[in-house]
This record gives structure tokens, sequence and C-alpha cells, in this order.
């Protein structure tokens, strides 16, 4: 098949097997939905500082408008557990083990990377990544490509699952900008993901999971 074919292709089985998020937010069947605001306000009495705890819920409610399923664990166990549920028997293209959060690359036993062969990255089912920033203005996912880091991890699969720090969640993209203007400057590339791939290229219907993954999960970490 032809690259044309290739993408023709694409576009025509997203067509046929897109979706637009639920108003209701409804996760998928048998994974347990993401903590409530007032869950994560509590979360102050726990040690977290102010400033997480009100950026925390501003920052799921965001994901939520965007079409993005989320997750909210408690300890590094908690996440690395919720990893293996979700990705289960998927062959999976994820960022080196040493550049995910809370160990997660230890659950991911044959995963491709972005060393390994083109074919064999083309094949996965899901991307498992972190994150260099998450907005809760927004609900954006900031990504800086890079040894250890491929971008394809995040825009090749169908599915995206982005693991968050909670520590990483910052209010606005200027907010990044101005902390980070020298990781920035020196990375590959910078992308910001807000919710699913979305194009209305097709005879202007909106259709997802053309240009990228048609579906995003977060799961945040403690």
């Amino acid at each position: 098949m032809s690259a044309r074919e290739a993408i023709l292709a694409r576009a025509r089985q997203a067509q046929r097997t897109g979706y637009l998020p639920k108003p209701d937010g409804a996760h998928d069947a048998g994974l347990k939905p993401c903590a409530t605001t007032e869950t994560m306000h509590g979360n102050v009495a726990q040690g977290f500082s102010p400033a997480i705890a009100e950026l925390l819920p501003r920052f799921l409610k965001e994901l939520k408008g965007v079409g993005v399923e989320s997750y909210v664990e408690d300890s590094d166990d908690a996440v690395r557990a919720r990893v293996r549920e979700i990705v289960g028997n998927r062959a999976a293209l994820a960022w080196d083990a040493d550049r995910l959060p809370y160990g997660v690359g230890s659950t991911l036993t044959g995963a491709a990377i972005g060393a390994s062969p083109r074919d064999v990255q083309a094949a996965a089912e899901i991307g498992v990544t972190g994150c260099h920033a998450a907005l809760a203005e927004t609900g954006s996912l900031v990504m800086l490509s890079g040894p250890g880091t491929p971008r394809s991890a995040s825009l090749l699969p169908p599915v995206h699952l982005c693991v968050v720090r909670r520590a990483d969640i910052l209010e606005s993209m200027g907010q990044w900008f101005a902390e980070h203007a020298a990781a920035i400057a020196s990375a590959a590339n910078c992308t910001f993901i807000t919710g699913p791939s979305r194009t209305a290229d097709i005879e202007l219907t909106l259709t997802l999971g053309v240009h990228g993954p048609g579906k995003v999960i977060v799961v945040v970490g403690p």
C-alpha cells in the first residue's frame, strides 16, 4: 500500500468509527472514573499545596470538556496498576522507561520505543508517554520531543495514554513559556495536545482520529 493509499484508508476508517465525546463524560465500562472535585480539595489535608489542589480540579474539568478520559491516583503503585489495566494486551509504543514517571516503564514489557523499527512503531495500538507540563487553563498536555521522548508515541497510535505528575500541572501556557524557555529552545519539538485529534476537512464533517489519536486518556499521579 502506498503512502497516499494508507492515508486515505485511515481517513475512511476514521469516518466509519469516529465519535464525539459524550456530553456526560462517561468512561468506558469496567474502568473507575476520576475522583471528584470535592475529593481533590480534600487532598489539602494530605499535604498537597493549595495551588495544586485548586489547579487539579480545573485541569480535570477542562479534560472532560475536550473529551479526554481521566483518572487520579494517590500512589505510585496505583498509577502503575491503572496503566496496566488500560494498556492490557495491546501493543504499545512508549517513551523510554527512564523518562516515564512513577516507574510506569516497568509495566510495559515488550513495548516499542523511539529506537524501534518503524514498522514496529506503526503497529502500536496505544502510545504511553509522560508530559513536561499539563495546563489547567485548557486541559492541554505539553510534550518536548527529544532523546527518549519520541513524538511518535503521542501522535502515531490510535490511543494516547499520558501519565501526568501532579506537580507538573501549571495554570497556563504563559506560565509554561515564562518558566521553561530554555528547555523549549533546546527541544527538537514542542507540542501542545488538547484532546483527541479532530478535523473537519473531509466533507466538513467533524471526525476524530485522522491526523492523530482518536482517543486520549490521562492518568494523574500523586
